[in-house]
């Protein structure tokens, strides 16, 4: 073939790609926008901004100690369960799990008022009550998801003695001083976390994306020509909905909660310094004694390693295990890199430690 019959073959290729692209985005405008979270579940337990869901088995042998799967308050819990062959909801069910989820939903003007107290001392005792009785087990593995895991951590150290089994951690932050763009927006100097609460209530869903957003300013951006660019790919557009779905799914987050965690968490460390309270009780990481697992990613952008890498250390456990994986804070625990390294993992640490 002569450089000229080249030339015009790419040329041919790029003009049909260019109809493809403009079919496809077409297509991309007009069409519904996914489906997730369809995997069968019961709704146990709702109330305000709590809700707790049983899923349907898959197998007919079950391990018997369940799992209950903590959302971070941010976000919405389909994250667990995005689509067929890309949900660990669904990766659990078929390995044998009894599998549970506290999700949350926005909360209610009346809600404003609720603190870290609210989730760590009532949510998840109440949730882990629940699945007990639903389950006839006294033992309960714990999974919890970035600020889920905080919350996660702070319940397992409050209630030492039990029912947690294991607690198993993702990206999960325990060194505020290192969440270093989000203490820029937040710095003391300049935030007035007080006259926000005070004049708002609850914290708006667009000021809680913004932050993640400027976490890198450029992200959507470079995104959007991506996809633009992938736009004839069927696969690569469906997973592109999937996500970005998800990540703009923010929830308002309660004002007081709001309020306790600029100034306890991210002002003064006390999660890290050890003077953290909840309830009247100094919060104490090494009174955790059961078996820990935590997954971080190597390309995080929003718990940056150092500020999750504290966590196996400070907790008492003999058996606690850190596993440092590639990805970001969203693809190590869904989508295809997260089925590859960490669904597996997980699935070989809690088999071990589960009855």
């Amino acid at each position: 073939m002569s450089a000229a019959d080249r030339i015009g073959e790419r040329i041919r290729q790029e003009v049909d790609r260019a109809i493809q692209r403009n079919i496809k985005g077409v297509e991309y405008f007009a069409s519904p926008g996914p489906v997730v979270g369809a995997t069968p579940k019961d709704v146990l337990m709702s109330r305000g901004t709590m809700q707790l869901y049983h899923y349907a088995p898959m197998t007919e042998d079950v391990y018997r100690t369940p799992i209950l799967l903590v959302m971070a308050t941010t976000n919405r819990g389909y994250i667990f369960d995005l689509a067929p062959g890309m949900s660990l909801v669904e990766f659990l069910l078929k390995r044998g799990y009894d599998v549970f989820l506290l999700d949350w939903v926005a909360p209610a003007a009346s809600e404003k008022n609720l603190r870290i107290e609210d989730y760590t001392l009532g949510f998840i005792p109440d949730c882990i009550r629940r699945v007990q009785e639903e389950t006839g087990e006294t033992d309960v593995s714990v999974v919890g998801y970035c600020f889920g895991g905080v919350l996660s951590l702070i319940y397992a150290a409050l209630h030492a003695g039990g029912p947690m089994r294991n607690l198993a951690c993702f990206t999960t932050p325990i060194d505020f001083s290192q969440m270093t763009l989000f203490s820029n927006w937040s710095d003391r100097r300049y935030f007035d976390v007080d006259k926000l609460v005070d004049s708002v209530g609850n914290v708006p869903p667009q000021m809680i994306f913004a932050s993640f957003e400027m976490l890198r300013p450029a992200s959507r951006a470079v995104a959007q020509v991506t996809l633009w660019d992938n736009i004839w790919n069927d696969e690569y557009v469906r997973n592109y909905r999937l996500f970005d779905r998800w990540a703009t799914d923010t929830l308002p987050l309660a004002g007081e909660y709001f309020r306790q965690i600029v100034k306890e968490l991210m002002w003064d460390n006390k999660l890290f310094t050890g003077e953290m309270t909840v309830g009247g009780r100094r919060v104490d990481l090494s009174s955790i004694e059961v078996p820990v697992f935590h997954a971080v990613a190597e390309h995080d952008h929003i718990v940056p390693y150092e500020a999750a890498r504290h966590l196996v250390a400070r907790v008492g456990s003999s058996d606690k295990t850190e596993v440092v994986l590639k990805g970001g804070h969203v693809s190590v625990v869904a989508g295809a890199n997260a089925l590859k390294r960490l669904w597996p993992k997980l699935d070989e640490w809690l088999g071990e430690r589960s009855v």
